[in-house]
C-alpha cells in the first residue's frame, strides 16, 4: 500500500449494485484513515438486511458505517435529510483528520450531496397518505391531470408512470400552495463545499449479470422471504411504503401477497435488479470528473490508492 493521503478530501466511492463496492471499501478502510458514510436508500431502515445486501454485525464492528439502521420502515427519509446528515458527518470526519468515504448505489443521494437541493418542505404523512388513497382508486393519470392544473410546467416534466416524483410535487402544492417549479426556481441549491473526488466502479456486463443473479439467489437463500414476511406482519399496506419499494422487496411483497409464483418472482427480482444496474451507470456515464476502475483488475484498491495519493502529492 501506499502512503496515507496527506490533505484532507472526501471519496464517493460509487457504481451499480452487486459490483463489489463493500469489498473495495474494505480495503481502502485502513489506507485512507477512513470513515465509511453509507449512501443506501435501503439500508437507512431497520431490519431490512438481506435485500439491501447490508453488511452484518461483524463487518460493521470492525468497519462501522453511519447512516445504517437509523429509520424503521413505517418512516421517511427524504434526500434532503440524507444531504443534511452526510454533510455534517463529513464536516465532523474531516475535524478529526479522518477521511470521509462516501460508499453506495443510491445516485440521487450521491447527486443532491454533490450539487444540492431546493429548499422544499418536508414529507407530511397526512398529505401523502391522502394523495397515495386517491392514486389507488383514480389511478396515476388522474395524479397527473390534477398536476397539470396548478403546474403545467412540472407536469410537463414529470411522467405519468413516475409515481414517485409526481406523488411528491403535489404533495408540495398541498403544503405550502404554490406551484412545485416557482418554489424549486426561486429555492437556491448550495453545492458541497469540501474537497472531494468521484470514483466509479465497473466490471464487464456479462460478469455484473451474473453476479446480480447469484446475489438474488443468495438472498433468497438467506431468507428473503422470512425477512420480508416479519416486516409486513403487523403493517396494513406495506406496498405503499417507500421503503417496501425497493428492488427485491417489492418483488417479495408481490409473492406474498399471491400476485406471482416463486419462481416468477425471483425472474422478476434478478431482472429489475440488472435494470437497476442499467440506470445507476446510464447516470455514472453522464456525470463529470469521475474516475472508473475496474474491480476485475487484481488490486482495485492500489489503483485507487495511487490516484488519490497523486492528488494530495499535487
Amino acid at each position: 500500500m501506499v502512503d496515507k493521503l496527506s490533505a484532507p478530501i472526501a471519496v464517493f466511492l460509487m457504481g451499480p449494485t452487486a459490483v463489489g463496492k463493500s469489498s473495495v471499501a474494505e480495503r481502502l478502510y485502513e489506507y485512507l484513515n477512513a470513515e465509511v458514510i453509507s449512501v443506501d436508500s435501503g439500508q437507512v431502515y431497520r431490519g431490512m438486511n438481506i435485500g439491501t445486501a447490508k453488511p452484518d454485525q461483524e463487518f460493521l464492528q470492525r468497519i462501522p458505517h453511519h447512516l445504517i439502521d437509523i429509520r424503521g420502515i413505517t418512516e421517511s427519509y427524504s434526500a434532503a435529510e440524507f444531504r443534511d446528515d452526510a454533510r455534517s458527518l463529513i464536516e465532523s470526519i474531516l475535524a478529526k483528520g479522518k477521511t470521509p468515504l462516501l460508499v453506495g448505489g443510491t445516485m440521487f443521494y450521491f447527486s443532491v450531496l454533490e450539487n444540492g437541493i431546493s429548499k422544499l418542505p418536508r414529507a407530511d404523512p397526512v398529505v401523502r397518505a391522502e394523495i397515495e388513497r386517491i392514486g389507488r382508486e383514480m389511478g396515476l393519470e388522474y395524479l397527473h391531470q390534477q398536476l397539470a392544473e396548478v403546474d403545467p410546467a412540472s407536469a410537463a416534466k414529470i411522467g405519468v408512470q413516475d409515481a414517485q416524483r409526481l406523488k411528491r410535487a403535489l404533495e408540495i402544492f398541498r403544503i405550502t400552495g404554490h406551484p412545485p417549479s416557482l418554489m424549486m426556481a426561486e429555492s437556491c441549491p448550495r453545492s458541497l463545499q469540501v474537497p472531494y473526488r468521484k470514483i466509479a466502479l465497473f466490471r464487464t456486463r456479462s460478469v455484473l449479470h451474473e453476479r446480480i443473479k447469484v446475489r438474488f439467489l443468495g438472498m433468497i437463500e438467506k431468507g428473503l422471504i422470512r425477512e420480508v414476511e416479519t416486516l409486513i406482519r403487523t403493517l396494513d399496506e406495506p406496498g405503499i411504503l417507500p421503503s417496501m419499494r425497493s428492488v427485491g422487496y417489492r418483488q417479495a411483497v408481490d409473492y406474498l401477497n399471491g400476485k406471482s409464483t416463486e419462481d416468477e418472482m425471483i425472474e422478476k427480482g434478478i431482472a429489475a435488479t440488472r435494470q437497476l444496474a442499467k440506470r445507476q451507470l446510464t447516470w455514472l456515464r453522464n456525470q463529470a470528473s469521475i474516475v472508473w476502475v475496474n474491480v476485475e483488475n487484481l488490486n482495485p484498491e492500489r489503483v485507487i490508492g495511487e490516484y488519490l495519493k497523486s492528488l494530495s502529492a499535487g
